[in-house]
């Protein structure tokens, strides 16, 4: 897992949208959305919780939006 796909999960939690969270990051939507989804694959759970506009963490996502704060946090600091 690298740590540009951690800054593109977390922008999407920030957000709770996938659109904004390509255009804030600029890149594509379904490159967004591809990366998501191998990151979701690499884990092996879902992540997200995906609505019609918005996007919920599910249990793993919020476990992994902790370890990924604090990693991002830490690599800030080195």
């Amino acid at each position: 897992m690298e740590i540009r796909v951690l800054r593109y999960f977390l922008t999407v939690v920030r957000e709770e949208n996938i659109t904004r969270a390509a255009d804030i990051l600029h890149i594509t939507q379904p490159t967004l959305s591809r990366q998501l989804a191998e990151l979701e694959e690499e884990l092996g759970v879902p992540l997200f919780i995906r609505g019609r506009r918005k996007f919920a963490l599910t249990d793993a996502g919020v476990l992994l939006r902790r370890r990924a704060d604090k990693t991002m946090a830490d690599a800030v600091r080195d």
